[in-house]
């Protein structure tokens, strides 16, 4: 007859954590932060569709949370600058009224971003790609002091971006994205020049018609922290 097998609770506990805990390697991190730069440009009654033109410098910070390889939500808080005149565009207002403006403008929101690849430089069994590229779509709230009228309104970010692991725990980005404001007055800095405020009066009660826009062109490069216990890794891999 074999002897009885009695087991110490210190044993026990070790065998537990280590079939809990059974590739540290192949761990993933939580969070990241990091910083973003590039340029913004406006699109509105002073610049109709022409992308790009007078693009500003841009830049700010940015909070990820990673629930999955799939899906990430995103916080940022970014500062740039915007301008526009009526001297570079066909359209011209009556009596060839002319208008500019130049201003800053403060932003902070979040977004979910899809990635269309598992984004991973691990868990290849998984067909995971330390590159992808990754739609997103948000809301966020705008704030831009003007020559005694400020800007305050709330924002629907979207856009498309790639992301490519460095190595691990490091990540490039490149993003851009536009911003639908719900609002014709991003444009207008004082309270004597309202020119620009709903120039061709269109309804108010349009939703998308007459609204101004901005759009960031940003890189990113952020660092991964908040390791992942490996129990979670399966929530991880659920493509």
């Amino acid at each position: 007859m074999m002897p009885p097998v009695s087991f110490q609770p210190m044993t026990v506990l070790t065998i537990l954590l280590l079939g809990a805990c059974p590739a540290l390697r192949a761990q993933e991190y939580k969070y990241e932060v990091g910083g973003m730069g590039g340029g913004v440009f406006y699109m509105g009654d002073v610049n109709k569709n022409t992308l790009f033109r007078e693009t500003h410098p841009a830049f700010g910070g940015i909070f990820r949370y990673n629930p999955n390889l799939r899906w990430a939500v995103k916080a940022n808080l970014m500062w740039g600058q915007i301008s526009g005149t009526t001297s570079a565009q066909e359209n011209v207002f009556p009596q060839n009224t002319t208008a500019s403006f130049r201003r800053t403008l403060l932003e902070v929101g979040g977004q979910m971003e899809f990635n269309f690849f598992p984004y991973s430089d691990k868990f290849a069994y998984a067909n995971a790609k330390r590159f992808t590229p990754y739609l997103l779509v948000g809301l966020g709230a705008t704030i831009a002091p003007g020559d005694g009228r400020t800007f305050l309104g709330l924002n629907l970010p979207s856009g498309i971006g790639v992301k490519y692991k460095i190595k691990n725990r490091i990540n490039l980005g490149c993003e851009f994205s536009v911003r639908k404001l719900f609002a014709d007055d991003l444009d207008v800095t004082d309270k004597q020049n309202t020119l620009l405020d709903n120039p061709y009066r269109i309804s108010e009660n349009s939703i998308w018609k007459n609204k101004d826009w901005y759009s960031f062109l940003l890189l990113s490069l952020t660092w991964e922290f908040g390791l992942s216990c490996a129990p979670c890794n399966n929530r991880n891999l659920e493509l």
